[in-house]
């Protein structure tokens, strides 16, 4: 057995090839929601986490990554971002996250857009991002289209599942894209539903009107993974009265398995959200009402959800969900800050880590395959220089699928570049 120290294991400016590792004497994070186990220990084969936990005799033949007592947890989950698809937002050419011009909207699958080289891919990944759930932006239409689940990895291969989910706007957002209200924007849910299932029922049968048509055939057939629940459904809603006319619909149609993003005024309807066992994807630090559908705002939201028994994960929406994903780690610090205030609801640190973990995988069903340590999920590891959850912590290696990933982004190599400039040594347009 190759023993390593992790001061040995310095980042590589390409990608290493997958390997077997054992990282042993860690303050080891399963992401689960259980508190860390010292001098513990993570063993990943073929890409694959095997064992977990304390005691954990390390197979003959892996290479053994020494903690040094450090914290070693899954990746980060990121819960709801837009990360791959845009690289400068005002810059058409560099923006696929919505299609205006385009006759398609639940049909709309975004996986082939996902860009691996998306200079916010390598940023997030040296902060222990290890997955990002990627919506589509709506145009239009209150759907959105299919968004993907993807690794950050320094591979070209970034989608780890297609088609993960549908994304469908309601509140002002949706009311707009709807017609013009509410009303008209959850007739159109509801007209599109209907459709879906005659499509189901009946393909050949289904008649296709083009570009007039209220649901193309192939918006259709999307839609029908979700009316009969086989695909998760994630509604941006904020207002409260509107969360309730989404569990209305949920009691009406309980087949949807529905997902709400953004919630900020969830805490007022909590009881009613826990009652139907719908999970949410939360922004955490949403305390001011930006709009007239957040006037409930309160950082102590997605607290006091949990404490009423909702599952809560923590997701990016409405907060630069292109780029700064990492930022969901200081939310969730921010969160068990919370709990030392008076009349404040934050979360525990192992509820706060398992909302940017395991509870974004669980709620978008990838809960068996990514967000924790569990055996057989996939080998997404970082190991940190102090607490994950502390703004001055660094990730100090990070293997995603069990492959060692470069931690070089462009602004260190910008630092680096020009923190002791040289003459001679810069662009021409710098020389004198």
């Amino acid at each position: 057995m190759k023993r390593l120290l992790l001061c040995a294991v310095a980042f590589t400016t390409t990608p290493a090839a997958a390997q077997s590792v054992a990282i042993v004497n860690a303050k080891l994070v399963i992401g689960d929601g259980s508190a860390p186990i010292e001098g513990g220990t993570v063993v990943v084969r073929d890409g694959k986490v095997i064992a977990a936990g304390a005691h954990i005799a390390v197979p003959a033949g892996v290479d053994t990554v020494d903690a040094g007592g450090r914290w070693v947890t899954p990746g980060i989950v990121a819960g709801f971002t837009r990360m791959g698809i845009i690289e400068v937002d005002g810059v058409s050419q560099t923006n696929d996250s919505g299609a205006s011009s385009s006759p398609f909207h639940a049909a709309i699958d975004i996986a082939p857009a996902v860009n691996p080289k998306s200079s916010s891919i390598p940023l997030n990944r040296a902060e222990g991002v290890t997955r990002a759930i990627v919506a589509p932006d709506n145009n239009g239409s209150v759907f959105a289209g299919m968004g993907a689940v993807i690794d950050l990895g320094a591979d070209r291969d970034a989608v780890t599942r297609a088609r993960a989910f549908q994304f469908m706007e309601y509140g002002e957002s949706g009311a707009r894209a709807g017609g013009g209200s509410r009303a008209s924007a959850i007739l159109q849910f509801r007209n599109a539903l209907i459709q879906a299932r005659d499509y189901a029922r009946n393909p050949a049968g289904y008649a296709d009107l083009g570009k007039d048509a209220l649901l193309t055939r192939a918006d259709a057939e999307a839609l029908g993974a979700v009316a009969s629940g086989r695909m998760p459904l994630l509604i941006h809603v904020e207002r409260a009265s509107d969360i309730l006319v989404l569990l209305d619909l949920k009691r009406e149609m309980p087949a949807l398995k529905l997902v709400l993003v953004g919630a900020a005024e969830g805490w007022t309807v909590a009881p009613q959200i826990a009652a139907a066992h719908v999970p949410v994807i939360a922004s955490a630090l949403t305390d001011l009402p930006a709009s007239f559908e957040q006037l409930g705002s309160t950082q102590s939201n997605i607290g006091r959800m949990k404490a009423a028994g909702v599952q809560v994960g923590i997701g990016m929406i409405n907060d630069n969900e292109a780029r700064q994903a990492r930022l969901e780690k200081q939310y969730a610090g921010n969160l068990v800050a919370l709990t030392k205030l008076p009349g404040a609801t934050g979360l525990d640190w192992n509820s706060a880590f398992a909302a940017i973990s395991s509870i974004p995988a669980e709620v978008i069903g990838l809960g068996g395959e990514i967000g924790s340590l569990r055996p057989g999920r996939r080998g997404d590891v970082v190991i940190w220089s102090g607490d994950p959850l502390e703004l001055d912590t660094a990730a100090l290696s990070v293997w995603i699928d069990g492959v060692k990933q470069p931690l070089e982004t462009r602004q260190g190599m910008l630092r680096d570049r020009y923190l002791v400039p040289q003459e001679g040594a810069l662009p021409k347009a710098y020389q004198r």
